[in-house]
């Protein structure tokens, strides 16, 4: 180890991180039990051999810092940290180990397990596997005196000027958001309008062949899964794999470096940081939101048997929940070996301070927060409460970005959906579920889906919050795609290594007569319009609908349904669409026109069921097959399949981005999810200022665009299908030249 310099001065203990001034490199370090820590630096080219050790002289509030005058952007650097080695206390100290900067802004080198990147001595049984790996570890192994700078990833020191014109960030509000979920390698990767060279990578998702995928689809935000730098487990790097969906966080502050176009080592010296904020600034000159997924529940050190990486050797019992019966273990709300410790203040201050810098640094317009329940635990209940929330709250930038909670962790109380505060919205589990169930056939699902349908006021009205809380979804990442819904009745992962022990075994799939992929025109008939029976309701739910990416064309995973370690063609959007998935392609569209087109399906409050403001009609009604108004007993049958739905366009006005109320159009909404055809008898209205005749906008029988229309009267019936949506519209009569009445 490099002896330390004197070439050192005192410097800040703010910010935290590495921050260049122009002059030289300021380095400050949280650390509440260390008694020393110095920083490394390494060559530029490789980033492996170490140059010098730098012992910072201050210590502020716990805070370790220096200034090193003449250093300057692209330098390379990882710390040694120095303290106890006493794992029942929960102190993991090892100076032997070259850590990561929580707050570096690019990282420069992946991890190489072939490094000793254990803090412990790995004791070997007779099998070969460590006592650690099976979970037998009794006493404290010994430190492992080992060093691992060659295989260690490091930080990078990064100028944050970046030229942002005159970005502006779209802040679209959350009733008018379409949202697609989307992997930034897999979206791009094979796309074949975009060049090889940026195919997969930031500057792939903001080239112009990506950005009109959108922009026709009309999706107004992307929500990325994570791009925080990622560490692969050392598990799935011994299988041959990746972790490709990015759930296994190293670093907070830095954009994950695979994903830039130069990649590694090319992408070693900060020009992640630059790429990142270049695809943003095209997003948005495109009216299109960045939403990130990020992962602040636990990071990829893992269990107590884990690496050390960053964290555990910065400062273990301040940043991880350790368990207080015997500290040398961490309480797990995750499933994943480790929990955040959100209590303690520098925790907190760690995941406030990376959320206002991709906010503010890299213009990101919102986040969904991965197993939110976990950061809502003060001690151990889930509190809406909780510190965390007050902080973001209370934030004049934060609180103005879109809040999304996957509502859930694995703890006991996990399951917290329609429990978050407002200004917060959620994905909708009980959505997902719900109408996956409905279409399967399940039998009293009807009462519940009306819910569903409305915005799901039975789990947000009481709490405050408006329809948009919801974030409807019929798939993620997490599952089978759209495709695989209706094409598999079980999972497929055998590719993930793990002898299909991994992935949910309760999808509420159908394969619909076969096992995966079949010829038989008739069952692939069914299933066709299966897809666009879950996208329609997608799309004429109250709240906020999310695609997942690539639904749109059909992707399949072969009936896999947790494909997180699968980086391949398996995972990536297929381009090379035939005449079913770009017929597929084309209703997509059409679907989410409708919903920017028509006011009613973005409504600002929950329904009411009666006259509103001296309206002409009701906001809702319900309908029978018949044309009777459902009751009661007809929502709690539990062969119940079929329902009408009469949105009345004028009861509660949308408004414009002024503020202006905008009323629209009527529609009318009717489910066949039984097995055979049914004639509906059509509700009679008093059409007044409105047309005398319903358009047909969608009729799921065909992917085609219907061309009828279907007279305004008692007694007028539609023949659907089995299992099909229909919906129409009822459009205001325009009035005639000079202003006089329109007549029948």
């Amino acid at each position: 180890m490099p002896a330390p310099s004197s070439r050192i001065w005192p410097g800040r203990p703010y910010p935290l991180g590495a921050s260049y001034d122009g002059v030289g490199v300021n380095f400050a370090v949280f650390s509440e039990h260390a008694t020393r820590i110095d920083v490394c630096l390494f060559d530029r080219a490789t980033g492996v051999v170490e140059r010098e050790a730098l012992t910072l002289p201050e210590t502020t509030a716990h805070v370790f810092h220096g200034f090193v005058p003449g250093l300057s952007p692209g330098q390379i650097y990882g710390l040694r940290v120095y303290g106890p080695y006493e794992p029942r206390r929960g102190l993991r100290f090892n100076p032997h180990k070259v850590v990561l900067d929580p707050y570096a802004r690019a990282v420069a080198n992946e991890v190489d397990w072939q490094a000793p990147m254990y803090g412990f001595a790995r004791r070997a049984t007779p099998t070969g596997v460590p006592l650690e790996e099976r979970g037998e570890l009794r006493d404290d192994p010994p430190m492992d005196t080992q060093d691992n700078a060659h295989g260690a990833p490091k930080g990078v020191v990064v100028d944050d000027f970046f030229f942002w014109d005159d970005d502006q960030l779209p802040r679209r509000p959350f009733r008018d958001t379409v949202i697609y979920e989307v992997h930034v390698k897999g979206f791009t990767a094979r796309h074949p309008d975009i060049p090889e060279a940026i195919r997969g990578t930031y500057a792939g998702l903001g080239s112009e062949p990506a950005i009109r995928h959108l922009l026709e689809l009309g999706v107004t935000a992307v929500e990325l899964l994570p791009v925080h730098e990622i560490a692969d487990e050392p598990e799935i790097v011994a299988r041959g794999l990746t972790n490709y969906w990015g759930y296994s966080t190293l670093g907070y502050f830095a954009p994950a470096g695979r994903y830039a176009s130069a990649g590694p080592p090319g992408g070693r010296l900060g020009g992640q940081v630059n790429e990142f904020k270049q695809m943003v600034k095209a997003l948005h000159r495109a009216g299109i939101e960045v939403i990130l997924d990020v992962v602040y529940n636990h990071t990829c050190e893992g269990p107590h048997r884990g690496p050390t990486l960053s964290l555990r050797g910065i400062d273990n019992p301040s940043y991880y929940r350790l368990d207080p019966r015997d500290p040398r273990l961490y309480i797990d709300y995750t499933g994943c070996g480790n929990s955040l410790n959100v209590s303690h203040p520098q925790t907190l201050k760690l995941i406030m301070d990376s959320l206002r810098y991709w906010a503010v640094e890299m213009h990101v317009d919102g986040f969904r927060f991965d197993l939110a329940s976990t950061l809502a635990r003060d001690l151990h209940d889930v509190d809406k409460l909780s510190a965390f929330f007050d902080i973001i709250h209370q934030d004049p930038v934060l609180s103005r970005t879109k809040l999304i909670a996957e509502p859930w962790d694995l703890g006991e109380g996990g399951y917290q959906v329609g429990n978050f505060p407002v200004l917060w919205t959620e994905w909708n589990g009980r959505y997902r579920d719900t109408v996956r169930r409905f279409w399967k056939g399940d039998q009293a699902v009807a009462a519940e889906l009306g819910f569903r349908l409305t915005g799901s006021s039975d789990l947000y009205e009481g709490g405050g919050r408006k329809p948009h809380a919801s974030i409807n979804f019929v798939t993620a990442h997490d599952g089978f795609t759209l495709h695989d819904l209706v094409a598999y009745d079980r999972k497929h992962n055998d590719e993930n290594g793990e002898g299909g022990r991994d992935g949910s075994d309760s999808n509420d799939s159908s394969n619909h007569g076969v096992e995966g992929e079949t010829g038989d025109p008739e069952i692939n008939a069914l299933r066709a319009r299966q897809v666009r029976n879950f996208l329609t309701m997608l799309l004429v739910s109250q709240g906020t609908p999310m695609i997942t990416g690539g639904d749109e064309m059909g992707r399949t995973q072969g009936g896999n349904n947790n494909a997180y370690c699968l980086d391949r063609a398996l995972s990536w959007t297929d381009w090379q669409l035939d005449g079913p998935r770009r017929d597929l392609l084309a209703f997509t569209r059409r679907l989410v026109a409708l919903r920017h087109a028509e006011p009613v399906l973005r409504r600002r409050r929950f329904f009411s069921g009666g006259h509103v403001r001296g309206s002409e009609l009701k906001d809702i009604v319900w309908f029978n097959p018949d044309g009777s108004e459902m009751q009661g007993q007809d929502w709690n049958r539990p062969d119940a399949r079929t329902l009408g739905m009469l949105l009345g366009g004028d009861a509660i006005p949308s408004l414009d981005r002024f503020g202006r109320p905008i009323t629209g159009n009527t529609l009318l909404i009717l489910v066949n999810a039984g097995a055979g055809p049914i004639e509906f008898v059509l509700p009679a209205v008093e059409w007044g200022e409105w047309g005398d005749r319903w358009e047909v906008l969608i009729d799921t029988r065909s992917a085609a665009a219907p061309d009828r229309t279907v007279p305004v009267g008692a007694g007028e019936r539609y023949a659907m299908l089995g299992r099909s949506m229909v919906v129409m519209r009822l459009p205001k009569a325009k009035p005639t030249p000079g202003g006089a009445e329109p007549t029948p």
